[in-house]
């Protein structure tokens, strides 16, 4: 689904070290955070440095220093570039949600995100693992005193992969078909008034009412640049880009293959290929890491990770801006009662949870993960207290329970819903689970909002805006609540959208308009001789373009 930190997420046990057993070395890289501002011109561009605390044994290289700059100390998943890369090789890269098309105009899902963003297709600006707000397209921009008007300088002979040239025209005829058209995240650019192209190498973009978070739309969906002259192209099956990366197969059920762009208007791709594998079933997963079938699995379940074979094999806990979100259908009995919402929150038990999923990952009581503009620990609103989730349910008429049904797709497995089942019986709430396929769900849940109950991960940053939007798959309504977003969309400072967001995101919380089961930490494996792999956010894109593998040893 459709990722700055205010305080450092409350310790909880993703802080704490792993199990002894494990045979992998395992570094914690959430990191506690502080969040930098630049001003640019008046206009606030946010930044986060991080501190990275490692647990257990540290992966081989890594002596613990920080960096003076307050970044993530390197590792076998930090900046590559190593001397002696293997330009030939290929690296199999295991992954679990398969894209239903290509068309990252049009389809929903982190799962385009992750294959094509910054590999196939790029924008003006991109995103690092961290959320900096990185050059791309763009080599430099600047922001009016006002922060009304963004100059962005275009980088030089730049060529999509059929050869055309990118121009500033095709940045402007991009940006307007995303807004025009409604696009995935277009909505992000609704303060945009005007944008045009003064020449081949200027882009210019006027705002009605400032954005303090233009930059990173537009490090997103909305802001990738598509070849204007390839338009008749089919979205859905051909991706055009300007990256490092071509996309030349996709074996749908299997996987997808990117090779390298040997015409690459920047530095070079540092190996041939990339095949990413789609493997549903996590047991399945971890055998094809032992079998030497993956290079990488982006992520091992956490409570799989001692059974990774190879001790050379890296296991590395990144941060993640990932929300996994039982959803209620708020605007169908019975979850229209808050009182029934209510039970459900304090029937649940969230540090059992993290505890059977691994022990990485966290609580989270709102829909603002740590890290994302308007972050509060919520985690004390509802504590797990069961006698009071059946008063509230025999308040509500249901002295006898009820019964509800979970509709989740079918690659989250059933450790949730199985203790799910289990902790709502102990209230008087029979659960009855349906699993099915992801393109149902989006279809069923996503569109159609046909279900009471859903478990999903919505992985994306900065995605407050769901809740503040009626017609989401929540059915959330809260005047207030739309309110105080639609200062925040505008607010002239970060500092002030802060401040509106979590007031937003409390108002969520308070009305129960769903439960927040963890902020989940992904578990990266990453074999000897991969290097520049990333570990944080990997389940919202994979920037692959530091990428390499060891030359095997002359002999």
């Amino acid at each position: 689904m459709s990722s700055s930190d205010l305080p450092p997420t409350a310790p909880g046990p993703a802080d704490r070290a792993p199990d002894a057993g494990a045979d992998a070395p395992l570094v914690d890289r959430r990191s506690s955070r502080t969040r930098t501002r630049i001003l640019a011109g008046g206009g606030a561009i946010i930044l986060v440095a991080a501190a990275a605390i490692g647990v257990g044994r540290a992966v081989a290289g890594d002596g613990g220093d920080d960096g003076a700059d307050g970044q993530s100390a390197p590792s076998s998943s930090a900046a590559s570039g190593a001397a002696g890369a293997d330009p030939d090789a290929t690296v199999t890269v295991g992954l679990t949600l398969e894209p239903s098309n290509l068309d990252i105009r049009a389809t929903s899902g982190v799962a385009l995100d992750q294959v094509l963003i910054d590999n196939v297709y790029e924008g003006l600006v991109s995103r690092a693992a961290d959320g900096t707000i990185t050059p791309s397209l763009a080599s430099s921009w600047e922001v009016s005193a006002d922060a009304l008007t963004y100059t962005f300088t275009l980088e030089p002979d730049v060529t999509f992969s059929n050869g055309d040239a990118l121009t500033a025209e095709d940045v402007v005829w991009s940006i307007d078909q995303a807004i025009g058209t409604e696009a995935v995240d277009a909505a992000t650019l609704g303060q945009v008034a005007d944008i045009t192209a003064p020449d081949e190498q200027t882009v210019v973009l006027t705002l009605d009412t400032p954005n303090p978070d233009l930059l990173w739309a537009l490090s997103g969906r909305p802001g990738l640049v598509l070849d204007e002259e390839a338009s008749d192209a089919d979205l859905k099956t051909t991706a055009i880009g300007s990256g490092p990366f071509l996309l030349t197969e996709w074996k749908q059920g299997d996987s997808i293959t990117l090779t390298r762009n040997e015409d690459y208007w920047g530095d070079p791709a540092q190996v041939s290929s990339i095949v990413f594998r789609y493997i549903t079933d996590t047991n399945a997963a971890v055998n094809a890491l032992n079998a030497g079938d993956l290079d990488v699995l982006a992520p091992i379940s956490a409570d799989l990770r001692d059974q990774v074979a190879d001790a050379t094999t890296a296991l590395t806990v990144g941060a993640a801006s990932d929300k996994f979100v039982l959803a209620f259908n708020n605007g169908a009995d019975p979850l229209s009662d808050q009182r029934v919402r209510e039970a459900i929150r304090y029937a649940i038990d969230h540090e059992a949870l993290i505890k059977a999923r691994g022990g990485v990952e966290a609580p989270l009581g709102g829909p603002i993960a740590p890290g994302d503009p308007g972050y509060e620990d919520l985690t004390g609103l509802f504590p797990h207290d069961p006698a009071k989730a059946r008063e509230l349910l025999a308040e509500a008429g249901y002295q006898d329970g009820l019964t509800l049904t979970l509709t989740q797709p079918n690659i989250y497995g059933t450790t949730f819903s199985d203790l799910l089942t289990s902790q709502l019986a102990e209230a008087g709430i029979a659960l009855e689970v349906e699993s099915v396929d992801f393109t149902t769900w989006l279809t069923d849940v996503y569109t159609n909002k046909d279900y009471q109950l859903s478990l999903v991960d919505h992985a994306e940053s900065h995605d407050f805006g769901a809740w503040a939007n009626p017609d989401s798959y929540f059915a959330y309504d809260n005047p207030g609540v739309q309110g105080l977003d639609a200062k925040a969309v505008v607010a002239a400072s970060s500092e002030e959208q802060d401040q509106l967001l979590a007031q937003a995101a409390r108002l969520v919380s308070e009305d129960a308009a769903a439960d927040w089961l963890t902020n989940f930490r992904t578990v990266t494996a990453v074999r000897q001789g991969v290097e520049g792999f990333p570990t944080d956010n990997i389940n919202a894109r994979l920037d692959l373009t530091g990428l390499a593998v060891s030359a095997p040893a002359s002999e």
